[in-house]
């Protein structure tokens, strides 16, 4: 790694959340944390609880995942990120006043909502500390299905036709099913426009099942949007970069094992076989290394993000599925799968993505 300063650079992981996928945040960052090189940077801790408890944590790594950390009082000390940007950092609770610990950038390990949505970013930018990732704009676009889908169609991006649905409409399913059949027919997919990770996404084959998908995505969103399901290879691409991103060298195929490639299949129960390089020709996967960038200029994502497709088997023709800001980054995780197998270390992709946080 080539050295910004003379010391070492403090690095806030953030990790846990309020949010439905805080159990899959604890996996992606013990391999963060694992693969930190301690020589270049200090690291602190940071877990926020289910409650949105925030505490520093100095216990051991392998601790996080099983979610034994919040149970070990004599690692934990209650902390704050500072708005205040004279701060530029945290702030702990020590005795009856607050210490500071200043902090050069933030690595927000974080999921779904409250994680991916622009939430958290909102909160760096007024504390005006550099973190990994997209900003408040591209965050907030890329969580939201519907607006994401939006500016995909604008940009002549190919995406799945679809349908955005309110809270209204869980009380008249006859009506939207018609939407549905008069729009692209069954089967199709009724997601929660900002749950995020396949949370709250079911398939619809008929009115009854519409009606279940329907109460499970609303759950989830206020927002749910049905989309036309469509059969081909799913698969993906890493993207990384600021203002000249570059799409990974290789892209990834998922087969899922069962029959929806849903939360569990992608972060805890391991029934997905994943395929790197995809089996797909030459042609077909540069088309879908260009879209990937494509989409990613067109949301404004900075740092990284993973786009996902379907690729039709036409062997010729793809449509984007959807970008996800921060992806998974546990030990089965696709996005540093595939930045590895484009000649990254995971330590190297990590030191990657703090540069291009602290270079803006």
């Amino acid at each position: 790694m080539t050295k910004l300063t003379k010391r070492k650079i403090t690095v806030a992981v953030i990790f846990g959340g309020v949010s439905s996928e805080h159990e899959v945040s604890r996996l992606s960052v013990t391999s963060v944390l694992q693969n930190l090189d301690r020589e270049h940077y200090q690291v602190r801790m940071v877990g926020i609880t289910k409650q949105g408890r925030w505490m520093l944590y100095t216990g051991p790594v392998e601790a996080i995942s099983p979610g034994d950390w919040e149970r070990l009082p004599e690692y934990l000390t209650p902390c704050v990120l500072s708005p205040d940007r004279e701060h530029h950092g945290l702030l702990m609770l020590k005795g009856d006043g607050w210490e500071k610990l200043p902090v050069d950038v933030v690595f927000p390990v974080l999921h779904g909502r409250n994680g991916e949505d622009g939430t958290i970013q909102g909160l760096l930018e007024l504390a005006g500390i550099p973190y990994v990732g997209c900003g408040v704009m591209a965050s907030a676009n890329c969580m939201d299905k519907d607006t994401a889908k939006r500016l995909f169609t604008a940009a002549g991006i190919p995406n799945a036709r679809w349908i955005t649905l309110t809270q209204v409409d869980l009380s008249r399913p006859e009506q939207v099913e018609k939407q549905i059949l008069e729009s692209f027919g069954y089967p199709a997919f009724v997601k929660p426009a900002n749950a995020g990770s396949s949370v709250g996404v079911s398939r619809a084959d008929d009115l009854a099942s519409l009606k279940a998908a329907l109460e499970t995505a609303f759950a989830q969103d206020d927002k749910v949007i049905v989309e036309q399901a469509i059969e081909g290879a799913e698969v993906e691409c890493a993207v990384i970069g600021n203002s000249s991103p570059a799409a990974s060298d290789v892209i990834g195929e998922i087969v899922p094992v069962r029959a929806l490639y849903d939360y569990e299949g992608k972060y805890l129960d391991g029934s997905t076989d994943l395929y790197i390089p995809a089996r797909l020709g030459q042609e077909q996967t540069q088309t879908i290394r260009r879209y990937a960038v494509e989409a990613y200029k067109a949301l404004g994502c900075q740092g990284l993000a993973r786009v996902d497709f379907f690729a039709l088997r036409d062997g010729k023709s793809v449509i984007l599925n959807e970008i996800n800001t921060m992806p998974g980054f546990t030990n089965i995780s696709m996005y540093p799968k595939l930045m590895m197998a484009s000649g990254f270390t995971y330590g190297a992709l990590l030191d990657r993505l703090i540069r291009l946080a602290l270079e803006g």
